[in-house]
């Protein structure tokens, strides 16, 4: 390792600790301004409600009920007029600077909603949803990475005031959220949502969202947080005199764009076809285009010269079966040179490879994952030989067995594509289609793709890796059926395996 990469590697270090302090769990009556060290100007009910909230967040932390019952049902008392806007004012301040602590740990904003989703509930989402759309009105939209950006897009729908329409148009001036004023938050939220506990219920569920935002986990920065990225829109692209670009991500900009939509339109109608001639079809074609697009890009890369590097993307694999998945993501980006970390407690795997490659794993992985998990419900609603219920180990030996195949399957696919694109490139070069001195030149780039994706993974991750522990097939009927359901998937233009 050179004398750069070691600096590199040093600082990421340095960076990964400081956001592990930034992220780490803090005693609500310090850290968050609570307590009998609060602001003496406050207001007697502002000190109070201080209080009060760090006895209730404390009280989830030990797991006392009664004293977290007790404290939630002073916060949702009229004490005096203007108590419930500040124990609103207070509760809002501290969950969206939470929202702002996840995101230098690391947590992206479709990561950090559905986190909540699978520890707590679809109201706790909600109000996540406000928080992180609240304190995105903090940031200038040219200092937001578009990627972040649409994430935030895709996270609004999650806030019941936008999908009542409330969004933009009801905007306060005082912070660009639907609900106005912050001390007006937690009566809104109840009023909109109509849920039976009243303020009490809407009360709890920011204390409980809260203390879940103190205890994340911290993961790797894959992308530049809000407020630090330098987005080039069009107005001023065009007083520099430059091209801004087309596209959110990727090197071609809409073009790619494009070509991505036609393979994500193939895949879901293979996907919904009852036919199976018609989804072969579809299939074969979106491989074909997606197997065109990555090594075009590839090579696109290397001709024009232009710097690209490895990039990370975090892909959801969900239980049940989340090993075996992981499996089949491992077998997918492996095929295409890219490499997995799987973090299991939070049912996210790392992607980390060059932005086609990233593309074509995560479309091919989806879509293979549907066939998959037809192909497993099919199999395993059918009796045993001796008339039995299928069972769990069924099912999981059959997801691991057709990731194997589909691995060994895609591995062949990918040498197949890789002669052609060898052959395509030398008939270019010389106008006589040779594919063995092709070969010769494109398999050193690929290799030396592969070494940068590597060392992409080490700057990343740096000692924080560890090897987990393999999944195990312990139902041979399972492990048959799923090997026959992978030789039946149509991979890079690759008919089904016959028998």
């Amino acid at each position: 390792m050179g004398k750069a990469s070691r600096q590199r590697r040093q600082q990421k270090e340095k960076d990964r600790q400081q956001r592990r302090a930034a992220s780490g769990a803090t005693t609500p009556g310090a850290a968050s301004g609570f307590g009998p060290d609060a602001d003496p100007r406050l207001p007697a009910d502002g000190e109070r409600v201080s209080i009060v909230i760090a006895e209730a967040v404390t009280a989830v932390r030990d797991g006392h009920q009664d004293a977290y019952a007790k404290a939630l049902t002073e916060l949702a008392s009229e004490r005096t007029p203007a108590w419930t806007r500040t124990v609103s004012r207070d509760v809002v301040g501290l969950l969206r600077m939470s929202v702002t602590r996840a995101w230098r740990a690391g947590w992206q904003p479709a990561e950090l909603t559905r986190h909540v989703g699978r520890e707590l509930s679809q109201e706790h989402v909600s109000v996540a949803a406000d928080m992180i759309i609240g304190e995105m009105g903090e940031y200038p939209a040219v200092t937001v990475d578009q990627r972040w950006a649409a994430q935030v897009a895709a996270v609004r729908p999650s806030s019941v005031a936008a999908a009542a329409g409330g969004a933009e148009g009801t905007a306060s001036a005082d912070n660009g959220s639907w609900w106005g004023n912050d001390g007006d938050y937690l009566s809104a939220w109840q009023q909109r949502s109509g849920t039976v506990g009243g303020l009490r219920y809407a009360i709890a569920t920011a204390i409980e969202l809260f203390y879940l935002f103190q205890h994340l986990p911290v993961l790797e920065q894959l992308l530049p947080l809000p407020g630090t990225a330098r987005v080039i829109t069009a107005e001023r692209a065009a007083s520099a005199g430059t091209a801004a670009p087309a596209g959110p991500a990727g090197s071609g900009g809409r073009a790619d764009e494009r070509m991505l939509s036609r393979i994500r339109a193939l895949l879901a109608k293979a996907e919904a076809t009852e036919y199976a001639e018609e989804a072969e079809a579809l299939s074969a074609r979106a491989q074909e285009l997606m197997a065109k697009y990555s090594i075009d890009q590839a090579l696109l890369a290397a001709e024009s010269g232009r710097e690209v590097a490895p990039a990370g993307r975090r892909i959801a694999v969900d239980n049940p079966y989340e090993a075996p998945k992981t499996s089949l993501l491992q077998a997918v980006a492996t095929a295409n040179r890219c490499r997995v970390v799987w973090s299991k407690e939070v049912g996210l795997a790392t992607v980390v490879g060059f932005e086609a490659e990233l593309d074509a794993v995560e479309l091919l992985f989806t879509s293979l994952l549907v066939q998959a998990s037809a192909a497993m419900l099919y199999a395993g609603s059918r009796q045993d030989a001796y008339g039995r219920s299928r069972t769990r180990a069924f099912r999981q030996s059959f997801l691991l067995s057709y990731a194997i195949r589909i691995g060994e399957r895609l591995s062949q696919a990918t040498e197949h594509a890789t002669r052609e694109a060898a052959a395509e490139q030398e008939e270019h070069a010389s106008g006589v289609v040779g594919a063995g001195t092709r070969s010769a030149a494109l398999v050193p780039f690929l290799a030396a793709r592969r070494q940068a994706v590597d060392d992409a993974v080490d700057e990343i991750f740096g000692d924080t890796l560890r090897r987990g522990r393999s999944v195990r097939a312990t139902d041979a009927e399972g492990w048959a059926s799923g090997r026959a359901a992978a030789d039946l998937a149509s991979l890079h233009n690759h008919a089904p395996v016959r028998q």
